[in-house]
């Protein structure tokens, strides 16, 4: 990752590098924000530091590319909190980047110990988020962490993604509006994950992929998404990928700092 993020270095740009009219909105009033403290962020922001705290052991149920920290399958609450929660300014930019796109239906694959997720119940609370997740003692911690901070717009399914992904979806009756896949971190089951949601999604629904640089299987899952021909916008922000499906949008890539 260390060589890919100095390739990343070298091609990324600012706004000066963007010529749609979309992105540059985007860019500029949400995606480059450095100054974000709603007030919403508070108790979260001190629910992470309990979660970073904790010493609570759970059995870890790992049905992913597993973590290349901790081989052990029975981990402390900080340990996870500290190297599987997304970092605060990642959360705080999927808050904003709702707000901005006012989704209905959002899916979460990979909820964790549900921090991510609780930035994005508070952008928009009568939005709809179905979160999926395999370990069941993870998403134990989850539902304490939600009913703690009264989010009721959560709804957490738990089990293999490979089977709970397809049963929920065939339930679906409206379109994916927004979707974070931060499941596992492998090629094939990223790319089967992003083709299952893919006839739910519209013209302006935003999927946004997490740690594309992870492993060369990441990045090339990243690559064959990009390539896709309902495709029209990725964003390379390094750590994640933002993928949009606008018709009256030309095909184009970019890589921009955050």
């Amino acid at each position: 990752m260390i060589a890919a993020y100095f390739k990343y270095l070298i091609r990324s740009g600012n706004e000066h590098a963007i010529h749609s009219p979309f992105l540059f909105d985007l860019y500029t009033k949400v995606i480059s924000v450095r100054k974000d403290e709603n007030p919403d962020y508070i108790d979260l922001k001190a629910l992470r530091k309990v979660l970073l705290k904790s010493n609570e052991p759970i059995e870890i149920l790992d049905l992913g590319a597993g973590s290349r920290v901790n081989k052990s399958n029975l981990r402390k609450i900080k340990t996870i909190a500290k190297n599987a929660e997304k970092p605060e300014k990642f959360a705080k930019l999927f808050n904003r980047l709702i707000q901005r796109f006012q989704p209905k239906t959002i899916v979460e694959l990979g909820t964790s110990l549900g921090l991510t997720t609780l930035y994005m119940a508070r952008a928009k609370a009568d939005a709809r988020i179905i979160s999926f997740e395999g370990c069941p003692q993870t998403a134990g911690v989850a539902r304490k962490n939600f009913n703690l901070s009264a989010a009721e717009n959560i709804e957490v399914v738990v089990g293999n993604i490979d089977q709970t992904l397809p049963e929920q979806l065939k339930k679906l009756s409206t379109t994916i509006d927004f979707a974070y896949f931060d499941a596992n971190h492998r090629y094939e089951p990223t790319v089967r994950y992003f083709e299952d949601c893919l006839p739910y999604a519209s013209n302006d629904s935003v999927f946004i992929f997490d740690d594309i640089y992870w492993s060369d299987e990441m990045t090339k899952a990243w690559e064959q998404i990009k390539l896709h021909p309902q495709v029209t916008l990725t964003v390379d922000l390094f750590w994640i990928g933002l993928v949009f499906f606008r018709n009256e949008q030309p095909k184009e890539h970019f890589t921009l700092r955050f």
